[in-house]
């Protein structure tokens, strides 16, 4: 992969969050220090860096596609009341073995565990609301 000024911005940009940003802000924050960069490059470059293993999609509960810049085996806390991702590590869901149903489909190349709830925050809210 030819590295480039944009795509290293892009990636940095990626790397230093923590909450799985969406293309869109990832251009935002971005275009602030290159102004000439388009939409077309932050999505092509995103897409260029997960086909490489350099960072992958995260699945959200909905809205745009997220981004992680985390390839350590991992697995997800998704809130279904704000759309947050949380990254955490649990050596027993990382061991869990792939039903010999899926291997059907194809090759498995890794897993993630998603796990959906609401997050402390949110909940945080609904008691307060009452």
């Amino acid at each position: 992969m030819k590295v480039t000024h944009q795509r290293m911005e892009i990636f940095g940009e990626l790397a230093d969050s923590t909450d799985h940003p969406d293309a869109e802000r990832i251009f935002a924050s971005v275009r602030k220090r290159v102004a000439s960069i388009s939409r077309d490059t932050v999505y092509r470059t995103l897409a260029t860096l997960d086909d490489g293993g350099l960072i992958h999609r995260a699945c959200a509960v909905s809205g745009p596609a997220r981004f992680d810049p985390n390839t350590e085996p991992h697995h997800h806390f998704v809130c279904t009341a704000c759309g947050k991702i949380e990254d955490f590590v649990s050596d027993k869901l990382a061991d869990l073995p792939i039903p010999k149903s899926v291997k059907r489909f194809g090759r498995v190349d890794y897993s993630q565990v998603q796990v959906r709830g609401v997050c402390s925050d949110c909940l945080g809210k609904e008691a307060r609301g009452r």
